[in-house]
């Protein structure tokens, strides 16, 4: 079987994607409100600052796009973690999981 590449902003966006599924099948719940948006606006925005770098007028500002979508990347890891680590979840953890990686 042959693997697929992905340039990093493919995988951005096919990551966003993935979150906002996962953040789609969090139940009504105050905790899950809170959680979720934190974690639907650190995940999106990884790809989101990709391509504002793509587009970036200097390499300063390239590089800065660049470290604020790392940024968004680590607080999206932590909020996962939250989730899974919390065991307060309703949906099957082998999702985060796999999100993870």
């Amino acid at each position: 079987m042959q693997e697929k590449s992905y340039n990093v902003q493919q995988r951005a966006y096919l990551f966003s994607l993935n979150i906002i599924k996962l953040c789609g099948e969090f139940p009504e719940k105050r905790v899950f409100w809170i959680v979720g948006d934190q974690l639907l606006r650190a995940g999106t925005s990884i790809g989101a600052n990709l391509v504002e770098a793509k587009a970036a007028s200097s390499k300063k500002d390239f590089i800065k796009f660049y470290q604020i979508a790392l940024k968004s990347a680590n607080e999206t890891k932590y909020w996962l973690y939250i989730l899974k680590d919390s065991k307060i979840c309703s949906i099957n953890l082998d999702k985060i999981t796999i999100i993870l990686g």
